[in-house]
């Protein structure tokens, strides 16, 4: 491991071998950009000033490109590991407590995939009984939609429970009201650092050189107001009200000790989704829901890997722009205590969860917390927190 000498950092899953960048804001000043180490958030434009962290979002500095993104990096190892660079650092350190996070990024275009072989495969048992768990493209193309970019909030931000046409079981016809299967599900996130013009795809070989870092996503979902409107063009109201997205993003080259090979495919993908480096990522996820732990989903289970969904993305000549987003889909293991959204967890309804002090859940009721966090191997050895996001459920209208 590598050890810095800010107090309390090297424990804390927030140390060297990490350093999210985020946005804060202190004492009302303008937003700046910054890193976490501890509980600290080290200043980037005092620390280093360069204009592009004199900003309210981390657009300006992840459009520089990969180059600069490993350069600023390296400095700032340096800068939080040695005696040396610890006078340029150490009056930068800004409380955490003191720091009111932001919105770690201006979102372009969101982007939502479906990449776990477990929860299409149990989607498709809870809302298609009679036909088979996956369609026939499943195995054979990462399965995505477009969300809404303007309804990507941070971590914190309180959920209205949504509104929209819906058909309760037995119903004869539909009718208009609040979803009353408000569900969660926990995601991983890839943010878009380099831009590409229209008509040019990434290959999956300069995934690294496109995508700046991860962040965790919680993509909420009005599971009826889905499971009525999505055929035959798939998610639309159900899903665009509301994703929350942490407000640390850890670069790619801090997950360098959980990258594998990924799952194994079959049948083996075509050209331009085979893959050329190993991006499979070994992380350990936890959702809480009012305190009480309800799901580890494990991400190393996920079928397609980021490289893949990015390739695929583009595959059409669709452009990138900084600060695009795009999302895994729910991370869910083979085991029930795996799985990321409660229409698995409480199977579709039927299977109600029972908590410690009796109550018990099905979809999301008013006021609920909901917290997603995971944790990946550290390039030294331990673990790094890829933070965590939270949000919870107010009543609809409000």
């Amino acid at each position: 491991m590598t050890t810095t000498w800010v107090p309390g950092a090297d424990a804390s899953g927030f140390g060297a071998d990490n350093l999210p960048y985020g946005v804060f804001s202190r004492g009302g000043a303008e937003p700046r950009v910054g890193v976490r180490v501890g509980d600290y958030v080290l200043d980037l434009a005092g620390a280093l000033g360069d204009p592009e962290f004199f900003a309210a979002s981390l657009n300006p500095f992840m459009a520089r490109g990969s180059t600069t993104w490993r350069s600023v990096r390296a400095k700032l190892t340096g800068m939080l590991t040695s005696e040396e660079g610890r006078p340029a650092a150490e009056p930068h350190l800004v409380p955490l407590a003191e720091a009111e996070l932001r919105m770690p990024f201006e979102v372009a275009d969101y982007v939502d995939f479906y990449c776990s072989l477990e929860h299409a495969s149990n989607v498709g048992r809870i809302f298609r009984p009679d036909e088979a768990p996956l369609k026939p493209n499943w195995k054979h193309l990462p399965v995505g939609y477009h969300g809404r970019s303007g309804t990507v909030v941070k971590s914190g931000t309180d959920i209205v429970r949504p509104t929209g046409q819906l058909k309760p079981r037995g119903a004869e016809e539909p009718l208009f009201g609040p979803s009353a299967r408000l569900d969660i599900e926990a995601e991983l996130g890839f943010v878009v650092g380099t831009p590409t013009p229209l008509g040019r795809s990434v290959p999956v070989g300069d995934f690294a050189e496109h995508v700046f870092g991860a962040v965790l996503v919680n993509d909420w979902s009005a599971r009826d107001i889905q499971a009525w409107e999505y055929v035959p063009l798939g998610p639309f109201l159900g899903k665009s009200f509301a994703t929350s997205v942490a407000p640390w993003v850890v670069p790619l080259e801090a997950l360098g000790a959980a990258r594998f090979a990924g799952r194994a495919q079959d049948p083996e993908p075509l050209p331009y989704l085979k893959r050329v480096a190993d991006w499979g990522l070994d992380l350990a996820f936890e959702v809480e829901l009012n305190g009480e732990v309800v799901s580890r989903p494990p991400y190393a289970a996920m079928y397609w890997t980021p490289d893949q969904m990015l390739a695929h993305l583009t595959c059409n000549g669709a452009s990138l722009r900084t600060g695009d987003l795009y999302a895994s889909g729910t991370v869910s293991g083979a085991e029930r205590g795996q799985r990321g959204s409660l229409l698995e967890l409480s199977w579709g309804g039927g299977e109600p969860l029972a908590f410690a002090d009796g109550s018990t859940r099905t979809f999301l009721e008013d006021g609920d917390t909901v917290r997603i966090s995971a944790t990946a191997p550290g390039m030294g050895g331990g673990s790094i927190s890829l933070g965590e996001v939270t949000g919870t459920v107010r009543s609809a209208g409000r």
